[in-house]
């Protein structure tokens, strides 16, 4: 095949919709209904896709947050293009537009090896957890909207590695999300949001002070899913006590991403994260 007839151009906004996240729901990664917005608006020009003969085969995500910061996701190649090298000419465009900034991804345990060619080191695990919906609302827990976003920012700000406000804003407004807070003494204590998927649920991001808020928080959002609605929760390996949140309400582990840097993990509050927001955009 003559690889000349291969070229990498930017998505639309559409094309986003269409094949990035279609792909990988595809993949059985689950996305959500409506992630496709928030995504887009961090950075437009930083999703990717490959075509061969007009045709496209290949799709990545390569986000910069800032001039320090990038995160790297929806790496996909059709199956019936795959080993051709179109994968690889598709992460070098990818790569080259993330230039000298610090690069994440959550990659599937089998690539490690791969990532680590491209100068990634491994940082920690993030394990999938899914277990059933239902339950109520805890007493303290209130809405989202209740928190000012200024302070939802400065939270948020702590347990990621750079200031993401072009996310933020829209992933909490999202439609078929629904958002819960914890205050005390005047104070944002925790923050958390569930979101619909193709298939049932996923809780992201979930981050408080304590195991306690964090479970409180954590019921709270549940409970906005049926006892019939899978729920997933996303959980950083080195935080002992989210793993222990995820097991005592009955959720199995479902598979396991590896958190990659390629200029060393960033100093983030890692005690607080109990659900990580999103494997494709960190």
């Amino acid at each position: 095949m003559d690889h000349d007839d291969y070229r990498i151009r930017r998505m639309t906004q559409a094309e986003v919709e269409r094949i990035a996240v279609e792909w990988a729901a595809r993949e059985g990664w689950n996305p959500g209904l409506a992630d496709s917005g928030p995504f887009f608006a961090t950075d437009s020009k930083g999703f990717l896709v490959g075509e061969l003969n007009g045709e496209i085969v290949s799709c990545i995500s390569a986000v910069a947050y800032d001039e320090a910061f990038g995160f790297v996701g929806f790496y996909i190649v059709r199956p019936e293009y795959r080993g051709r090298g179109f994968g690889l000419r598709i992460w070098n465009g990818a790569m080259e537009y993330m230039g000298k900034r610090n690069v994440s991804l959550d990659g599937v345990l089998a690539q490690q090896d791969n990532y680590r060619k491209s100068g990634f080191a491994l940082a920690y695990r993030n394990i999938r957890y899914e277990g059933a919906g239902g339950g109520a609302v805890a007493s303290n827990v209130r809405p989202l909207g209740d928190a000012p976003f200024e302070e939802l920012f400065a939270y948020d700000t702590a347990c990621f590695p750079v200031p993401r406000e072009r996310f933020l804003r829209p992933w909490l407004a999202m439609p078929n999300a629904w958002g819960a807070c914890v205050m005390k003494d005047g104070r944002l204590r925790g923050y958390g949001l569930i979101r619909s998927c193709r298939r049932g649920y996923k809780i992201g991001p979930l981050f408080a002070d304590t195991p306690e808020l964090a479970d409180e928080i954590f019921r709270s959002l549940r409970s906005r899913a049926t006892a019939a609605d899978p729920v997933c929760l996303d959980v950083p390996e080195v935080n002992g006590p989210a793993r222990a949140l995820a097991e005592r309400h009955g959720m199995k582990v479902v598979f396991e991403t590896a958190r990659m840097y390629t200029r060393g993990a960033p100093d983030m509050r890692v005690e607080k994260i109990f659900g990580v927001t999103t494997f494709e955009l960190g």
